[in-house]
């Protein structure tokens, strides 16, 4: 045998193997999921993963072995997303606004936004990316350009510059309703 001779594998015949124990397969993960569908299902994702990677199974005699781990290891992962789509409860749905909570809510976006305005503009960028765009420090500095130590001491002087404005604001805001 050369260098470049690769030695001769006996290949699976999958579609042997689908003819000759596909029931007794899903016999087996009908008593592992409790329901037929979900058993074809499994055996399908089983016969399918072997498809995927044919050599997998060097020794065609291990093949249905191989097949029996996969369609357990799979009915274990569908109990286990079963199990967990039961146990999920969506949230407690809020009831809407009333309009007074509009109002105040409105007036205090409004308040956001024009001590927003009084920021620099990398202050204000960090901060509506980090707040409302939800992106890490990380991903904050990739996108501005800036090492992520700038990115943290730019956030913490624009909150408190933010926060100097909007009290400021507050602080005018009731002088004039007097």
């Amino acid at each position: 045998m050369s260098a470049r001779t690769l030695p001769m594998v006996p290949t699976v015949e999958i579609t042997e193997l689908y003819a000759a124990h596909r029931l007794p397969l899903v016999r087996l993960a009908v008593l592992l999921v409790d329901d037929f569908a979900s058993a074809e299902d499994v055996v399908q994702d089983a016969f399918a993963a072997l498809a995927r990677r044919p050599d997998a199974v060097r020794d065609p005699s291990k093949a249905l072995a191989y097949l029996r781990t996969s369609v357990v290891n799979t009915a274990r992962s569908a109990l286990r997303r079963r199990r967990t789509a039961r146990a999920y409860s969506p949230p407690h749905e809020l009831s809407p606004p009333t309009p007074e909570d509009s109002a105040v809510l409105a007036e205090e976006h409004r308040e956001v936004i024009a001590a927003l305005q009084t920021l620099a503009p990398r202050q204000r960028e960090v901060l509506v990316l980090r707040y409302w765009s939800n992106l890490s420090e990380a991903e904050i500095a990739r996108t501005l350009g800036i090492s992520q130590g700038t990115v943290k001491s730019t956030a913490s002087r624009a909150l408190a510059a933010l926060e100097k404005a909007m009290t400021t604001t507050t602080t005018t805001s009731g002088k004039e309703q007097r």
